[in-house]
């Protein structure tokens, strides 16, 4: 036997933390922006670059991935080589990804305030980053098991499990959610359509959110909480419980985003089924968190770093607690497309991320560096700051979305609205958006005050890698005889473990779900078989001697725990996926289908994508009597077949316009662009100028038809050959009638383009009049009185 000396690259992980630090604050600086925007429409400062709807998804990118995203690779590099007793596999990998990454955060910056978008939330990116992403994380998997295969310690810690269910599940949900196809360098349009694009979309959104900024946080809370409280973890057999059971049930809660939408009523009741499972495994990793403490809770009275962790552990509690909450079908119906929904997703970042992110890195920095904390009361004032300003951001939220749910639905003895006008609503809760913004600008405020004291820490020492002695055992020679003890338990027990079986009949029952009835007895079953199977797994403890327990022998093998987690995440997804995705009548036929977007409407419908407006306004008309009143007919799966990508919709800020097409004139929808309170007082929507200035670039149209050909729009060739001259005949039709109201406007402007797709909303082929051969005779003016009475945002 000899002695290795093992030298951590620990270079990379202040790379991360430097990096994650400043996008922090630049990513907290445009959250506050947005907030404020909110507040004082004037803060939009009247330039395309620095609206709401084009800021708000570079807060949301910049928090998530620059943010958290650095954090969690610092939290990863750092612990997994002192869990593996190992230097990381390749520094160049290491090199690569960091500045990888960066550049891919950098290009977001650039192409989001330009409006280049795909408006899938939080998967915006247009598709040469998406393929960059991919990249990154292949190369940042390569590194990781590549260690894994070198490391030193032969079973695999608590942490490590959480790691590996991160990069196997981010990569599958990146990749699935991101297929599309190419217009240009910098535009695609999704390869799926409508309902099945819905379903996709928050699929990949909400296991974005569980497998992002959820799993590998608490890989992070399973190794740096114990060695901040200088105690084991509570509770070794409930990580696992936590770790199988939450990793199986999150990738299914996805649909609990699209309650009473157009989406199926099966997949509807899959999502609330499995979302409220998930508050058993979500709880039991609180509680292993918070009970590591037990024995050492003086602690908390002089540690800044534990009060960090103890609170972002609270946080992560509060947060899974209002998820499955608001997955419940009544909750839904008063909670979503409101303020509340978040005020919940804030909780969870500036709570839980953002509470870890601040512990760790306390924690961290002064290792790094050979030093102490600079100022622990100045971590402990952040503390103090950053709490009463996320429980500020938090219950004005709260108060804020139970009011505009309260007044949607809000009707008088007759039956009629109490509050018709939209703009009523966003005056009640105006107060609630300024709380909101002081709520969140102390949060700032916390943060750059860490920054500057992790900053003054690291001026006072120097950067020291962390090293380990390790003893090695050289290998036998091949003349010595084998030991004849018991044979290492090997592939065939863990292929034909009693928990693998159960899941592979699962699977194959699941994919059947589509058409399968009833579906939630089927589900039901399988959730308690799985459930069931994974207490077994657990409670049984080598009843026969010298055999380990099912769970030993994947322990210690990455790649058969890497597969058996892909199995456990997959079945969720091919279970709901598939059958939407496969099969026709998934979407009903039933009633009149969309007719194809002409090709200006086709233009317009991009600028609506560009400017980012379906950040506050929704496409999906729901079940509810108040919302058909406000709006019309409820909408319908067969409307949206077309709509690569599809435009439903998380938050009403404004109402929602799928009824919009043939509500109002020409003139009302000029108007209401250049000057929003010109046709509603009150409106905190800001002007859009510059679209009666743009032009749309008129030979994109034959390209743009053809290529919704290859995604299964019916546009015939004909169609796509006169594209040029059918936007422009429709586009001077517009014009001609804007031109008798005095609005003198070119046919090719941006202004006209995305007027004719609005006026094309929720308008069926029975709706739509047939093209004129010449430009019919224009309406009367229509009165200043009438414009300033209509219902709008």
């Amino acid at each position: 036997m000899h002695q290795q000396r093992i030298i951590y690259d620990d270079t990379t992980v202040r790379r991360f933390i430097l990096a994650s630090v400043l996008f922090g604050i630049v990513g907290m600086a445009v959250g506050a922006l947005v907030a404020s925007q909110l507040a004082w429409w004037q803060a939009n400062l009247g330039i395309p670059y620095t609206t709401y709807s084009r800021l708000r998804p570079l807060h949301t990118n910049a928090v998530i991935f620059a943010f958290v995203g650095n954090m969690m690779f610092a939290g990863i590099y750092y612990s997994t080589q002192r869990l593996l007793k190992t230097r990381m596999a390749s520094d160049l990998l290491s090199k690569i990804h960091f500045w990888g990454w960066q550049v891919i955060i950098v290009a977001a910056a650039i192409t989001l305030p330009l409006g280049i978008t795909t408006s899938k939330e939080y998967a915006e990116l247009e598709w040469p980053i998406d393929v960059a992403i991919a990249v990154i994380w292949v190369v940042f998997a390569i590194n990781f098991f590549w260690t894994l295969a070198r490391r030193h310690e032969k079973n695999l810690y608590v942490a490590i499990w959480f790691y590996i269910a991160t990069i196997v599940t981010v990569a599958v949900l990146h990749i699935v959610n991101s297929l599309a196809l190419p217009l240009s360098a910098l535009k695609s349009y999704s390869v799926y359509a409508g309902v099945q694009d819905a379903l996709v979309q928050w699929w990949y959104g909400h296991n974005a959110v569980a497998f992002f900024l959820t799993t590998p946080i608490l890989g992070i809370m399973y190794y740096f909480l114990p060695k901040a409280a200088e105690r084991p973890v509570y509770s070794y057999r409930l990580s696992i419980i936590h770790f199988w059971a939450l990793v199986f049930i999150y990738i299914w809660a996805g649909p609990h985003h699209l309650l009473y939408t157009a989406l199926p009523d099966w997949a509807q009741s899959l999502g609330v089924i499995f979302s409220v499972m998930l508050w058993a495994p979500s709880w039991g990793g609180m509680l292993n968190g918070l009970l590591t403490l037990k024995g050492a809770w003086y602690k908390l009275r002089e540690d800044p770093v534990l009060k960090f962790f103890i609170a972002g552990v609270t946080f992560y509690g509060m947060a899974t607690f209002e998820g499955p909450l608001l997955s419940i079908k009544s909750v839904s119906a008063l909670g979503h497309y409101t303020d509340w929904i978040v005020g919940h997703v804030h909780s969870g970042a500036l709570g839980w991320n953002g509470f870890m992110a601040a512990g760790m890195f306390y924690w961290l920095v002064p290792r790094l560096y050979g030093t102490k904390l600079h100022s622990p009361k100045s971590a402990d004032a952040h503390f103090w700051l950053g709490t009463v300003g996320i429980l500020l951001y938090m219950v004005s939220m709260w108060i804020s979305g139970v009011t505009q749910g309260l007044m949607w639905r809000a009707a008088n003895p007759d039956g009629t609205l109490l509050y018709p006008n939209f703009v009523e609503t966003l005056l009640a809760i105006r107060p609630m958006y300024i709380v909101r913004f002081v709520g969140g600008s102390m949060y700032l405020v916390g943060f750059i005050m860490m920054a500057w004291n992790l900053w003054k820490t690291a001026r006072a020492g120097k950067a020291v890698d962390g090293e380990t002695t390790i003893v090695v055992e050289p290998p036998a020679p091949a003349t010595e005889p084998v030991p004849t003890a018991a044979p290492t338990p090997g592939w065939v027990q863990v292929v034909t473990g009693r928990p693998l079986l159960f899941a592979i009949a699962i699977l194959t029952v699941t994919m059947f779900l589509g058409w399968a009835q009833p579906v939630r007895a089927l589900v039901l079953l399988g959730a308690i078989v799985v459930l069931g199977e994974f207490a077994w797994i657990v409670t049984r403890r080598d009843r026969e001697a010298g055999r380990p327990s099912w769970f030993g022998l994947i322990e210690g093998r990455p790649l058969a725990f890497t597969v058996l987690t892909l199995i456990a995440i997959l079945i969720g997804g091919v279970a709901e996926l598939l059958p939407t995705i496969m099969l026709k009548q998934a979407v009903p036929a039933h009633g009149q289908a969309q007719e194809p977007y002409s090709p200006l409407e086709l233009q317009g419908r991009d600028l609506y994508v560009r400017e980012g407006c379906y950040t506050c306004h929704s496409q999906m008309i729901r079940p509810f009597v108040a919302e058909t009143q406000r709006y019309g007919d409820v909408s319908r799966a067969e409307e949206f077949i077309y709509d690569h990508p599809f435009q439903w919709g998380s938050k009403r800020t404004g109402p929602d316009l799928h009824r919009l097409g043939g509500k109002y004139p020409n003139l009302w929808h000029y108007t209401h662009m250049m000057d929003p309170r010109a046709t509603s007082p009150g409106s905190n929507m800001p002007p859009y100028p510059w679209l009666a200035e743009q032009r749309i670039t008129v030979k994109d149209a034959p390209k743009k038809l053809a290529l919704m050909q290859r995604l299964g729009v019916p546009y015939s060739n004909a169609d796509v050959d006169g594209a040029e001259a059918r936007q422009k005949a429709q586009g001077e039709v517009i014009t001609a009638d804007l031109a008798t109201q005095g609005i003198q406007v070119a046919w090719d402007s941006e202004m006209v383009a995305i007027i004719a797709y609005l006026q094309r909303l929720g308008r069926g082929p029975q709706d739509l009049p047939a093209p004129p051969e010449k430009a019919p005779s224009p309406p009367d003016r229509l009165p200043a009185a009438t414009i300033a009475s209509e219902e709008v945002r």
